[in-house]
């Protein structure tokens, strides 16, 4: 960890909150809204999620299964989201959300025409909005813990 923490301090808590309250509040907010806000469904949301957390190498990210209504992604979900190209645990949205959380976190100027053809013939406008704004979400705040060495003690409280 490369920010000093107080004894007895929240590393998350700290940095997000007192170090910057300002802006730390604000991006909490965020975070937090993709999860209890989101109209997509909990494969896709997870397999665009997951590949980011790959990508960011965010150790919390990585070990973190989002729950709703009592259902988590199967345990074998990660490694298959590492292999959406060719894995059939993956229908078309849920491997689209994949290929998009990464194509967004590695080559973003490659999105092209062709990408967001196939994309809007199993995702409606407002969902591709939705799952561009929580692989935003992911991307910086992920890397954001991960860069500052508090993405070992994070803890995101249940929703």
């Amino acid at each position: 960890m490369i920010i000093d923490i107080p004894e007895g301090k929240d590393a998350i808590g700290y940095v997000w909150g007192e170090m910057v309250p300002g802006i730390g509040a604000a991006a909490s907010n965020f975070s937090l809204a993709v999860y209890s806000h989101t109209t997509l469904g909990l494969r896709e949301f997870e397999a665009a999620r997951l590949r980011v957390a790959q990508i960011n190498g965010c150790v919390f990210c990585l070990d973190w299964r989002t729950e709703r209504d009592g259902q988590k992604v199967e345990e074998e979900f990660a490694d298959a989201v590492t292999q959406w190209r060719t894995t059939d645990a993956f229908d078309d949205r849920t491997r689209l959300a994949a290929e998009y959380a990464e194509r967004y976190a590695l080559d973003h100027h490659g999105l092209d025409e062709e990408f967001f053809s196939r994309m809007t013939a199993h995702y409606s406008q407002a969902e591709i909005v939705e799952l561009s704004m929580s692989i935003g979400s992911w991307l910086a705040f992920g890397r954001l813990n991960h860069v500052l060495g508090i993405d070992s003690v994070c803890v995101v409280p249940k929703f």
